[in-house]
């Protein structure tokens, strides 16, 4: 990357085009556009052409996220520009949608090869991803620990399809170029554990101390959380990056269509089924059976897909008021149901 000084901030640095111009041509005299950079709870910190500046929040505002374009007057929130994507999850404390980051272009999954790669992290994050608008890449980092990476690639390669499997080692240097190359132009997130060396990679891409990096604890591997707030950082060669703290748990905020189109290899297999309502189970003329039994689909990703499935059939429901009412209103009736016929018969 470039080592020259940084270029002042400006609404192109940050991500503006012919999209974002449209969206905000109508604005009233007076207003102009700015990023938000930071959420920091009941103001954010937006960027634009006059520099950096904290705007509080209103009430009346939907929830922001990092990412987000604004359109401000008088140090007041005029308008939220329509999303290009949102990264969200599941909110791991009350139950409905924590937003990550908006308007991203791709997502970075980071792996650590010092530990065992998770192909299920790596699935719930390429939903999420998928879902959110953006474009998912795993990187497999920490290559300098290990002596061979096949394997890993190979989890990562069928956890992800379609998606580019980089590897790379932040302390030699190795694939930073190819990560460099991927990144070059776009507003991005890398997401993973803590511990995974996703601030270790945010800073060489930075050429500089970005994020403070804390050690990792030994025994588990597992990495103190030293990003402690999203904030969207303007790096030199046309990079905007959103650095975000460690992700234990990527609880799925989607619908079961997401989960489907990312397991396409498991719905091509299931409209083979004699039955269109097959569950894959025990019905007979189940092509999904079939294909388990003869190893042409493992079982892991099979248990893999149903997880996933009920959990963002639950996530739905949790999104819909109607439907959870439904699904409960149903729910009460097979339960009344079962106690008439448990009463014994006079």
């Amino acid at each position: 990357m470039s080592d020259g000084p940084p270029e002042p901030l400006t609404l192109s640095a940050l991500g503006w085009n012919d999209r974002w111009a449209t969206l905000a041509a109508d604005r009233a005299d007076g207003t102009r556009p700015v990023r938000v950079m930071r959420h920091d709870g009941t103001a954010v910190l937006v960027g634009g052409d006059d520099g950096v500046e904290s705007i509080p929040l209103r009430r009346s505002l939907p929830p922001l996220a990092v990412g987000d374009w604004l359109v401000v007057g008088d140090g007041t929130i005029v308008e939220v520009l329509e999303r290009a994507s949102l990264l969200q999850r599941r909110d791991p404390t009350g139950g409905g949608a924590q937003l990550i980051a908006a308007n991203l272009d791709l997502v970075g999954i980071v792996c650590g090869l010092d530990r065992p790669v998770s192909a299920g992290r790596i699935q719930r994050m390429v939903i999420q991803v998928w879902d959110a608008g953006a474009t998912p890449m795993v990187v497999l980092t920490k290559t300098d620990l290990v002596t061979d990476t096949t394997e890993a690639e190979e989890i990562a390669a069928a956890a992800a399809p379609g998606a580019d499997v980089l590897v790379i080692s932040s302390e030699t240097g190795e694939g930073l170029d190819a990560v460099h190359d991927a990144v070059a132009g776009l507003t991005v997130a890398f997401v993973g554990e803590s511990g995974a060396g996703k601030s270790t990679l945010v800073n060489a891409l930075a050429g500089g101390d970005l994020a403070a990096i804390g050690a990792v604890r030994a025994g588990d591997q597992k990495g103190r959380h030293t990003t402690t707030a999203r904030e969207l950082h303007v790096l030199p060669d046309d990079v905007r990056l959103v650095d975000t703290p460690g992700i234990r748990e990527m609880g799925l905020w989607t619908d079961v269509e997401t989960v489907d189109d990312v397991f396409d290899d498991i719905g091509e297999l299931a409209e083979q089924c004699r039955f269109r309502d097959c569950s894959h189970d025990a019905e007979p003329g189940c092509a999904v059976r079939a294909a388990l039994e003869t190893g042409r689909l493992s079982v892991e990703r099979f248990d893999s897909w149903e997880t996933l499935r009920r959990e963002a059939a639950a996530a739905e429901l949790r999104a819909d008021p109607h439907a959870r009412h439904q699904a409960a209103r149903q729910f009460g009736k097979i339960a009344r149901e079962a106690q008439r016929m448990k009463r014994p018969r006079d």
